[in-house]
């Protein structure tokens, strides 16, 4: 089975993702880390140098490539469900989504420290430019997000702590949702 973390950039996609893996003995892939390995080269510069849309378009590639892998949590990218039909594939391909759900407040937190590398983030100068940005891209991501299997919210609980309820998210009745 494939479980696909969702969620907005600086959501705790990757560090939950991997830590669920190691508990239940799943392989981890992170999304953005599998594409830049595979075009050999950054997601800020592959922005850089083909653009956004160019990008989007990668992201559909390789997300057929992990829909396959068997025993595996693999953290999308931000906008992965969001573009083209996507999540449309995602819910064909029968995947199990979580949505790592983290308020607008602590996102812009995480991402002002981080803005210059994201490339979606790095013109956003003050917090509160961020912040208003973050609520937009929120509102719009949000439909798609919405539509995972499950939802986590962060509020203010430790990491292992939240690794826990995704497990007892995923092991109802002893066996993987």
């Amino acid at each position: 089975m494939t479980i696909l973390f969702m969620g907005y950039m600086g959501s705790g996609k990757s560090t939950l993702g991997r830590l669920t893996a190691a508990e239940i003995g799943y392989d981890f892939v992170d999304f953005d880390a599998l594409i830049e390995e595979g075009e050999g080269n950054t997601v800020r510069r592959i922005f850089e140098l083909k653009g956004e849309i160019y990008f989007r378009k990668l992201e559909a590639v390789y997300l057929h490539k992990v829909l396959h892998l068997k025993n595996t949590i693999v953290s999308l990218g931000g906008g992965t469900p969001c573009y083209g039909n996507n999540l449309e594939v995602i819910k064909q391909a029968g995947a199990t989504t979580i949505y790592v759900n983290v308020p607008v407040m602590e996102l812009t937190s995480r991402l002002f420290k981080a803005r210059m590398h994201r490339p979606v983030l790095q013109h956003q100068e003050t917090r509160e430019k961020l912040e208003e940005f973050v609520r937009k891209h929120l509102f719009e991501r949000g439909f798609y997000y919405n539509q995972a299997d499950y939802k986590i919210f962060y509020t203010g609980q430790a990491e292992m702590e939240m690794v826990q309820e995704i497990k007892s998210i995923l092991f109802k009745d002893g066996t993987v949702a």
